[in-house]
């Protein structure tokens, strides 16, 4: 296998959805809506949400940032979120995150309408998923990582997948959504004893535990598929992730690099729910 033949490219992967999803938007009527909640200025967020903001933009989505102070109550958010799931003319509804320490986030994922959350990560698509629904918003990172496994064309079906890191927004979710894919998956986290050795059994191997270089060649069967998704700076001050990817890229057969590979899929899977999830509502 060549070099480039290895790279999970979601960079590339990811410019094919976007291209996809505005030939649709331009083929059909109306222009979904996108509402991004945005509080304090965390300019790591600003960054973010103008790169969701551009990428919106390019595929005929209409992407609305909504800044908020620093010090809003959590009062006033809730009734901020509760407007938006009250405008028909939005489609979907995401709060960026981290949010600042005085507010709480699951009753702000609670509160945003099942068929808006479009990030996936409130209880009820949360819920969805566990039961193997079609009617699940599945969040984004995740939905991206798979969709980046099955560009490789390897059959999923049995393989034994490690993921590091246990988080809400991608352990968990992702070990549910491989499950249904009939993977046996198993979840690892800070706490877990010889991480190393269970890692070593795993055909698939996806690391989430923002954790720089953390992931070795020892820690790797020949041949095993490796998704990187962290984003980390080295003390060169160089962009990496948590699998130290020079070091692993001989000996695996597939793997994602840090940046160009989980961060644009993440952000193309959150315009792919939102389009879904306008063309649900036309037809509610």
């Amino acid at each position: 296998m060549n070099t480039e033949a290895k790279i999970v490219n979601g960079k590339k992967l990811a410019a094919e959805v976007r291209a996809e999803l505005a030939k649709k938007i331009a083929a059909g009527g109306g222009q979904p809506v996108l509402a991004v909640v945005l509080v304090g200025n965390n300019e790591a967020s600003r960054i973010y949400v103008r790169n969701k903001q551009n990428a919106a933009q390019e595929v005929g989505i209409k992407c609305e940032i909504h800044e908020l102070p620093a010090d809003v109550s959590q009062e006033k958010l809730q009734q901020f979120i509760e407007s938006l799931n009250q405008n028909p003319a939005i489609n979907g509804i995401i709060i960026q995150q981290p949010l600042p320490q005085h507010l709480e986030v699951l009753p702000l994922l609670k509160l945003i309408a099942p068929n808006k959350d479009v990030d996936g990560l409130g209880p009820m698509n949360l819920g969805l998923l566990m039961l193997r629904s079609a009617q699940a918003v599945i969040a984004a990172t995740p939905k991206g990582i798979l969709k980046m496994l099955n560009s490789t064309g390897v059959n999923l079906q049995g393989k034994h997948t490690v993921i590091i890191g246990r988080s809400n927004i991608v352990g968990k979710p992702l070990a549910q959504l491989l499950l249904n894919q009939d993977c046996t998956v198993t979840l690892t986290h800070s706490k877990t004893k010889n991480l190393p050795l269970i890692t070593a059994t795993a055909d698939i191997v996806i690391a989430a535990c923002g954790c720089p270089k953390m992931v070795k060649a020892s820690w790797l069967k020949p041949g095993a598929m490796v998704i990187d998704v962290g984003i980390n700076r080295s003390p060169e001050g160089k962009l990496c992730g948590d699998v130290d990817f020079d070091e692993v890229f001989d000996k695996v057969s597939f793997i994602s690099p840090v940046p160009g590979g989980v961060g644009p899929m993440t952000v193309a899977m959150l315009l792919e729910n939102t389009y879904e999830a306008f063309c649900a509502q036309q037809e509610e």
